[in-house]
């Protein structure tokens, strides 16, 4: 640490490496939505067997993401953050490789189960250096910088992933976006240190980072899931997570495959209309995270802006019923309201983690998040097994993919109502747990 009297802004170099992590993990992770019909023909398969296929590719994933979400965290904590994110990037840029060598449908689903399990790690160490850099009132703004990541990732997604794939075909595409990972860990090695073994920062922004003395002097006491089940608070935030999560990992999926079998895009036709629904899901993010702290700011209570929020961005999804229709007259038609719905999943998300900390004290405030988590991850293994899947491939069978996606996009719509419901029902007043 140098001593210097000048007040340096390291930490936000360090936001960037998060930052720019989060973005190769979705990246990583959205390249297979962009080469599905690639690997159809270089695997043979028939309209049914690409839909099951690709469903229990994606199932895989959710799986291995879960069971990940389970331990990674304790790992990092017990590695350390500059060697535990390390290990997790680098582990999971070998996995997206590695996609390069599958052979068939086994073998992809082989490697997105390392994926899945390797990927769970980047969150829990983003958020662990997020707190050892910045202090308690800058928190909030690095988290939300560092998670925009996951937008730019499914934006450059299909704006290099054809190209890619058609020039030099789809092997390519997963070596030269895994082979990222690694500049990144070069770049970590070099940059990242724990601020008080970190020789470029200064004294006084030492100081600043940890001003926060009650913070860092006391302990929490850790609290048990099983304490935390018995709050219906903790069931209202998981329920509710656990019906929108999957909606997300739809878009990030099914998106593509929506485009190309309803409009006959091909190559990088598909670029330009899903890099527009994340730009929007971006721009989505931090209005959502405007628009409380505005009403809040005008005098309304915690409890009513936030579920009044809620509540405007689960009503913001529901124009997604009518996509097939307008996208019958344009597809920019469709893609604008899915773009807005996707938005408002990044709205309603937020604010959703926003409720934790609402409701929970700060010792219980990781655990209720990582029991959402897993929640979610749930939801988002049923969706595609218990119904994506088999519709899809029912629909397909009898040349009617358009009524497969209409029930989806119907189910996208009232999965933030129903959530919201569950969330005023159990938790009406959002009344603070007292451990």
């Amino acid at each position: 640490m140098s001593h210097q009297h000048t007040m340096t802004k390291y930490r936000w170099t360090i936001c960037s490496l998060i930052f720019f992590a989060t973005t190769i993990n979705y990246l990583d992770r959205a390249v297979i939505s962009l080469l599905k019909p690639y690997l159809a023909v270089a695997f043979n398969w028939n309209k049914m067997q690409e839909v099951a296929h690709y469903a229990n590719i994606q199932i895989s994933f959710s799986i291995a993401y879960a069971a990940g979400s389970l331990f990674t965290g304790q790992l990092i904590d017990k590695l350390g953050t500059r060697i535990g994110y390390a290990l997790s990037t680098g582990l999971w840029s070998i996995a997206a490789v590695a996609h390069a060598l599958a052979t068939g449908a086994s073998g992809l689903s082989i490697v997105r189960i390392f994926l899945g399990v390797t990927e769970a790690g980047n969150f829990p160490a983003a958020i662990k250096a997020t707190a050892e850099w910045f202090p308690k009132n800058e928190r909030a703004l690095a988290t939300g910088i560092f998670n925009s990541g996951s937008n730019v990732g499914a934006i450059i997604t299909p704006l290099i992933v054809p190209l890619i794939a058609v020039r030099m075909g789809w092997q390519w595409a997963f070596i030269f976006t895994g082979a990222i990972g690694f500049i990144w860990l070069i770049l970590w090695f070099i940059y990242y240190e724990v601020p008080s073994k970190q020789k470029r920062l200064s004294q006084l922004e030492f100081d600043y980072i940890y001003a926060d003395k009650e913070d860092n002097d006391t302990k929490s006491e850790k609290v048990s899931w099983l304490k935390l089940l018995q709050f219906k608070q903790t069931w209202a935030v998981a329920l509710a997570k656990f019906l929108t999560d999957p909606i997300w990992a739809f878009y990030l999926f099914w998106l593509p495959d929506f485009l190309i079998k309803h409009y006959a895009l091909t190559g990088t036709a598909i670029a330009l209309p899903v890099a527009c629904v994340y730009v929007m899901s971006s721009m989505g993010s931090i209005v959502g995270g405007y628009i409380p702290m505005l009403l809040i700011n005008k005098g309304w209570s915690v409890l009513k802006a936030r579920k009044t929020s809620l509540l405007i961005y689960a009503f913001c999804v529901c124009p997604i019923i009518f996509a097939q229709f307008l996208g019958s007259i344009s597809m920019w038609l469709a893609v604008l309201v899915i773009g807005i719905a996707a938005a408002a999943h990044q709205a309603w998300s937020a604010n959703m983690y926003s409720t934790v900390s609402d409701m929970f004290p700060k010792s219980a405030t990781a655990s209720v998040t990582g029991i959402a988590g897993m929640c979610g991850a749930i939801g988002g293994i049923l969706l595609p097994l218990l119904l994506q899947k088999r519709m899809f491939i029912y629909f397909e069978s009898i040349n009617h993919i358009h009524i497969g996606y209409y029930i989806m996009f119907f189910i996208c719509a009232a999965a933030y109502l129903l959530g919201w419901l569950i969330l005023h029902l159990l938790a009406p007043n959002m009344k603070k747990v007292v451990l």
